[in-house]
């Protein structure tokens, strides 16, 4: 009996450890849930926290390269050097084709990556125009801003006719001269139903929607204008499905395009966020996200290929859903692809890149290798808030964890490389500290403002041994080979000649990382 009554007295202590266990175990797991999406995810402020001085000096300096760029009647010009150029743009079609800026270091103004330029642009005002704000810089990003969509506007000249080149690259650059001094014919190239170009169409349409959200509360004419536009360019585009490089034969050399389904979802993706129409988020989850998309297949961010942007803003939606927005598997897909591209870029991430040179610096392309990282860790950096502001405390990399933290340091990284930590301790922002190229491939800084040479007599300033006498600034150069090694040689292009659109990045990626991000609130 005694035996018995023992032995129930162990039963029911153990009973009472496995209950106390089984607690211990729901305890620790509600925390572990707890911390990994709230408590470990550090607290996100309303608006803007302390400055960083670097980055705000930096994005003080990048911002003033669309300034060097404008073409047209300049209002307010603060780049001493530049004139009034491209006056006579578009008249022989009956268009005013005068804004725009050029594309890079010649006179060119090509519709694909002048659009791309103004959504980079778009999307990091409605990011970051917090801190743009806070260091006085949002009113001249919305004014570059509206230098580019002012001319797309206009390139838009009806329904299916948009207007996507002025001048002939050929006769171009066979010229070395100021824009001031273009004396040469500057003809202009369309796409429309005959001639089709999906891709420059509906990079155009997300440009005019997205810019009509950053315009939406202080000009709504003109911002209603603007997104009336995008409507009917993404239909355009999305009936008349080709490419237009094989429209426009000429542009291939320069601005080939791949192909036209990112343009199309990265479009409808900025076209729900501009309307809050349904439609658009079932076209991009429905049979041409399955079509297009690439689910699961992280690829780089650019002019050409805009699908990592497409799957963060995307993203955007799963992380914060408008209501009415259906929570479908393929709207998933994005966020998981969006994940799958920063495990992608991490550098502790076992799916890791072996892209990149032995100071970390993603290395993509040769030509222009710049802007692959600058763009990538502008995405880092926009997911990184998103993760943030929905308390998610982490994503998983193939079973390692990285938290917002490790994804702003990696953007930070490659924004520290470009502005002179890297080996040769040069800055490849122009403009920005001690060093930084002296021999950038651009025609109006290798000339003297006071000279006023024709096509043919500027040459003798591009062979000059002699330092740009004028200094573009705010351009992003090309930048290092994969050795990081780098030749300031203005008939190096491949390495010192700048772009718009390269600057577009530098501008988002800086913006981000001005302050302590703020909490991401809608577009709308």
């Amino acid at each position: 009996m005694g035996e018995r009554k023992k032995s129930r007295g162990l039963v029911g202590w153990f009973i009472v450890l496995i209950v106390l266990a089984v607690v211990g175990v729901a305890i620790w797991l509600t925390v572990r849930k707890k911390s990994d999406h709230s408590d470990s995810v550090p607290s996100v402020p309303d608006s803007p926290g302390a400055i960083n001085s670097k980055y705000s000096d930096a994005l003080k300096v990048a911002m003033q390269f669309f300034d060097v760029q404008k073409s047209g009647k300049l209002v307010d010009n603060q780049i001493e050097w530049r004139g009034d150029s491209g006056l006579s743009d578009g008249k022989e079609a009956g268009v005013d084709l005068s804004k725009g800026m050029y594309d890079a270091g010649d006179h060119m103004k090509f519709g694909f990556p002048m659009a791309y330029t103004a959504t980079v642009l778009s999307w990091s005002i409605l990011e970051y125009g917090d801190q743009m704000k806070a260091v006085d810089m949002l009113e001249s990003a919305k004014d570059s801003l509206k230098w580019i969509t002012d001319y797309l506007r206009n390139a838009h000249a009806s329904d299916d006719v948009l207007y996507v080149q002025v001048g002939d690259p050929d006769v171009d650059h066979k010229c070395w001269d100021r824009p001031e001094d273009m004396k040469e014919k500057r003809p202009v190239a369309q796409v429309n139903p005959s001639a089709p170009g999906s891709d420059v169409a509906a990079e155009t349409a997300a440009a005019l929607a997205s810019a009509s959200l950053v315009f939406r509360s202080s000009d709504s004419t003109y911002s209603s204008s603007l997104l009336k536009h995008a409507q009917q360019l993404f239909n355009f585009a999305d009936k008349n499905r080709g490419i237009y490089s094989m429209s426009i034969p000429k542009v291939q050399t320069y601005y080939n395009s791949t192909g036209f389904g990112d343009e199309l979802l990265w479009a409808a993706g900025w076209l729900y966020h501009a309307t809050g129409d349904k439609s658009y988020i079932d076209y991009v989850t429905g049979e041409n996200g399955e079509s297009f998309a690439r689910w699961g297949s992280p690829t780089w961010f650019s002019w050409d290929d805009k699908l990592p942007g497409v799957h963060v803003l995307l993203s955007r939606v799963n992380f914060f859903p408008l209501k009415g927005t259906p929570n479908s598997a393929n709207l998933h897909n994005y966020r998981k692809t969006a994940k799958a591209i920063m495990c992608n870029v991490l550098p502790k991430s076992p799916s890791v890149t072996s892209s990149k040179t032995d100071s970390g610096l993603l290395w993509v392309s040769e030509w222009n290798a710049l802007q692959h990282p600058v763009a990538s860790a502008f995405l880092a950096l926009v997911f990184s808030d998103y993760m943030l502001s929905s308390r998610t405390g982490k994503i998983s990399c193939d079973g390692r964890s990285f938290s917002p933290v490790d994804l702003r340091k990696f953007a930070m990284s490659q924004a520290d490389y470009v502005l002179g930590d890297n080996p040769l301790k040069m800055s490849y922002l122009v403009g920005y500290g001690d060093k930084f190229p002296q021999y950038v491939h651009h025609r109006g800084a290798s000339i003297p403002a006071d000279e006023s040479p024709s096509c043919s007599e500027g040459w003798k300033w591009l062979d000059s041994a002699q330092p740009n006498p004028n200094v573009a600034v705010g351009a992003l150069v090309g930048g290092p080979f994969r050795n990081e090694t780098f030749v300031d040689s203005r008939n190096n292009t491949m390495q010192v000649e700048p772009s718009t659109y390269n600057s577009a990045v530098m501008v988002a990626l800086l913006s981000g990382l001005v302050a302590t991000s703020s909490v991401v609130k809608t577009f709308a």
